[in-house]
């Protein structure tokens, strides 16, 4: 009765909200960073002990799974680290509490971290720190495995922090040597990049790159085209590496917000940001685009949505009309809710104006939080907000556009075998499969169910067969099973009468 109560006041919420000619779609990209570099979000210590930090983990993906949520962009590679039992790496420091140091214990905690973000229907993107090797100046904590110790040629000083040459092509074999370690022994769904490629720029110092350059630049190449093209073949290499091993795999970038300002180049937006993507990071993310080297970007527009020098509005607005060939989607800075100078992150809808903003703008088909922790401890009228306009029902995540038209084929059923308490459904193979999907149905099949009616999205785990409770049905005497595959393309429904 309680349950119903609060079904109804939610209801009644909606009808009365702000929002609620925003639209509601079935298919979203709803992920949250979840940082590990100097444990922002997880694990909390690297001193703990391994079954804290999986309880620890399970929480920020039960927390996010109830708001509907449906990716984890997880960092594995934090400063010429790793977050597994890599080749090229080091284990992370910010894992065990020293570096190189393995955790205690025999399992291998990123298939576990894995398999549990799948067992909640969310995907799990692999977020890698390609250029950064160390997080400050101390390098007596450095493992003798760092590249640090083992390249000393690699490392360009700059500020208070070391960082991989762009510049080497042993470098970028190197990334890619990394990049290709986690594509082919883990079970993800993308590998993402931030926004470190080379470093924001600091006064008065200089990124002693020159010896490189005079190697390795094409003639009459400029020192700010040829940092670009460092990165364009990173990317490059990335993307063809990941799509020749597992094409279902989804590689996605988040840069710096600011592409450039109109006041350098009158394709720009209208900003003021003291520093821009293209001629500061000298990252050309346009290019990759229109090359079709990335199946997302996600654009970190960290302001609020009327800040005179960046606004969140003005920026999300010059990238749904710039992007192509790719999914967009925003990223929100939900760390400075209540927690920035700017006084407008002190208004509880400011997030929610920024999902508002985004649902309304047909070339964005999501957003993503940075961080996971910023709505678990506090801001929970923030988060109420969000799950009774916008988070209401579960949402499928987008397909990749530039993976083309792949029919969904349903896999023969062998045999459905309905007992008392149970259906069992056998197939001839659903290795490429990823999630049985099950719906409200009548008789006759809808084309397209809404979120609204599904009952329950259920991992596969490699198996050809699959229980449901029918406890789990919940009543209906009819149901329509659909299979979501790898690339998130969904099966014609197939009814199944479960009396």
């Amino acid at each position: 009765m309680k349950k119903k109560l609060f079904f109804v006041f939610i209801i009644i919420l909606s009808a009365c909200s702000p929002y609620k000619s925003v639209p509601q779609p079935k298919t979203e990209f709803r992920g949250v960073w979840i940082a590990t570099v100097a444990n922002i979000d997880w694990p909390k210590s690297g001193e703990d002990i391994v079954t804290k930090q999986k309880r620890d983990y399970l929480e920020i993906l039960d927390f996010y799974d109830e708001l509907n949520f449906n990716a984890a962009i997880v960092q594995v590679r934090t400063a010429g680290d790793a977050f597994f039992d890599s080749k090229y790496a080091p284990w992370s420091r910010y894992l065990t509490g020293k570096e190189g140091r393995a955790p205690d214990t025999n399992e291998d905690l990123l298939k576990w971290m894995t398999k549990e973000t799948h067992k909640r229907g969310m995907e799990f993107h692999a977020w890698l720190n390609p250029y950064r090797a160390t997080f400050d100046l101390d390098t007596t904590i450095l493992s003798p495995q760092h590249d640090f110790n083992q390249h000393p040629e690699w490392m360009v000083k700059y500020g208070k922090k070391y960082y991989y040459n762009p510049g080497s092509p042993e470098v970028r074999e190197k990334l890619v040597s990394v990049m290709k370690e986690i594509v082919e022994n883990y079970d993800i769904d993308a590998i993402h990049f931030d926004d470190y490629f080379y470093p924001y720029k600091i006064k008065d110092e200089v990124f002693k790159d020159s010896i490189t350059y005079q190697k390795y630049a094409l003639p009459n190449q400029g020192l700010y085209d040829w940092r670009r093209s460092n990165i364009d073949s990173l990317v490059k290499n990335i993307h063809e590496s990941i799509k020749s091993e597992k094409p279902w795999v989804q590689f996605g970038i988040s840069p710096f917000g600011v592409w450039k300002n109109k006041s350098t180049d009158p394709r720009g937006s209208e900003t003021k940001a003291g520093q821009t993507t293209y001629e500061d990071l000298y990252a050309d993310p346009l290019l990759w685009l229109k090359q079709g080297w990335i199946d997302y970007i996600a654009p970190q527009a960290y302001w609020s949505m009327e800040l005179p020098v960046a606004s969140h509005k003005t920026i999300t607005n010059w990238w749904a009309k710039n992007s192509e060939n790719t999914n967009l989607y925003m990223g929100n800075g939900t760390y400075k809710i209540r927690n920035n100078s700017d006084k407008a992150w002190y208004n509880k809808k400011e997030i929610p104006n920024q999902i508002e903003l985004s649902r309304l703008k047909k070339r964005v088909s999501g957003n993503i939080f940075f961080s996971a922790k910023s709505l678990m401890q506090k801001n929970r009228d923030v988060v109420r907000k969000l799950k009774r306009n916008f988070y209401m029902h579960e949402a499928l995540t987008p397909i990749s556009p530039i993976v083309g038209e792949k029919a969904n084929n349903i896999p023969k059923i062998l045999s459905n075998t309905v007992t008392k308490d149970s259906i069992r459904l056998n197939f001839i193979s659903l290795k490429n499969q990823r999630y049985a999907l099950l719906y409200k149905s009548g008789r006759e099949p809808l084309p397209n169910y809404p979120m609204s009616k599904l009952i329950l999205k259920k991992f596969l785990d490699g198996s050809d067969f699959f229980s449901i409770s029918k406890k789990q049905i919940k009543g209906n005497k009819q149901i329509a099973i659909t299979l979501l595959d790898k690339f998130g393309f969904e099966s014609q429904p197939m009814i199944i009468d479960v009396n």
